[in-house]
């Protein structure tokens, strides 16, 4: 069984691409550009993904950032933070150092805007250009190349590489320079936050009212309450499933970010702080993979 889900892609002429990082976002997002038509190399720091990538999808791999880059018109990014950004980036094996002159960086990884702002530096140093270009919608978003994309660039860089990142997208657009992709992605993060914790209050609340939780979900979420998280999480919170989904260690690095930023740009985010510590219980529980969802466990 593929791990993508068909779908029909917009018209867009072929481009060499390379794509780092295949984790649960990279694997689908990659295969979806090597089913549009694009030629794409892959590169993993796991070599045993790689090649699994290739046997389902074709295309090739490489053994460095840096010989994936070589001869692409763009290279996508999507590894875990800051620091892995900076290693598959910099540095005589990172991609910059083979990436041709006038490509074109993408990155998806959610990470600071302040290192975006450094990669788009070192990049424009070497001749090169990059899109800070976060992404939501989960796993399922990328594997049915139905992702949110939020971009900062330059207005000329996004124009090139919106329509080969419609391959992966149902949306994309570009939110302001350098840096703004990562801090729309944050604002995001933040409303998450609010409505997963509150989801979960309401949630616990109507279980110990002794209500039908199911049937009261159904209702509510034809009104005001109707949000994303009530449809796609209200059910399996109120069943306790969370082996799937979002992972709460994802959630508090992201929101690690948010609160770095919050602290230089003099933001009050005292919701979003409280809801970071209880994630932070989760963990101390165990539920460092469960699904966001997981807040729930802590009313029990």
């Amino acid at each position: 069984m593929s791990s993508i889900q068909p779908k029909s892609y917009s018209p867009c002429r072929p481009h060499r691409v390379a794509f780092l990082g295949l984790g649960v976002m990279g694997f689908p997002m990659a295969g979806h550009l090597q089913r549009a038509g694009h030629q794409v190399t892959v590169y993993n720091r796991t070599p045993a993904k790689a090649s699994q990538w290739v046997l389902e999808f074709g295309g090739q791999l490489a053994a460095t950032p840096c010989e994936a880059a070589q001869g692409a018109d763009i290279v996508f990014c999507c590894v875990g933070n800051d620091d892995d950004l900076r290693s598959v980036v910099l540095g005589d094996d990172g991609a910059l150092a083979g990436m041709p002159a006038g490509a074109v960086l993408v990155d998806h990884t959610t990470a600071s805007a302040q290192v975006a702002r450094e990669l788009d530096a070192a990049a424009r140093a070497a001749g090169l250009h990059f899109v800070d270009a976060p992404v939501s919608g989960g796993q399922a978003g990328a594997q049915n190349g139905l992702l949110t994309v939020m971009c900062g660039a330059a207005e000329a860089d996004y124009a090139r590489v919106a329509p080969v990142m419609d391959a992966f997208a149902r949306a994309c657009s570009r939110m302001g320079e350098v840096g703004a992709g990562q801090l729309t992605k944050m604002v995001n993060q933040i409303c998450i936050a609010g409505l997963v914790q509150g989801l979960a209050e309401a949630v616990a609340f109507g279980q110990n009212a002794g209500l039908d939780m199911p049937q009261v979900l159904d209702a509510i979420g034809k009104g005001a309450a109707q949000s994303w998280q009530l449809d796609n999480r209200g059910k399996t919170m109120a069943e306790g499933r969370f082996d799937f989904g979002f992972a709460v260690d994802w959630m508090r690095k992201d929101l690690g970010l948010v609160l770095d930023e919050a602290r230089r740009n003099g933001s009050l985010l005292p919701v979003t702080a409280l809801v970071d510590q209880f994630y932070g219980d989760v963990q101390k529980a165990g539920g460092n993979r469960w699904d966001t969802s997981s807040l729930i466990t802590r009313l029990k």
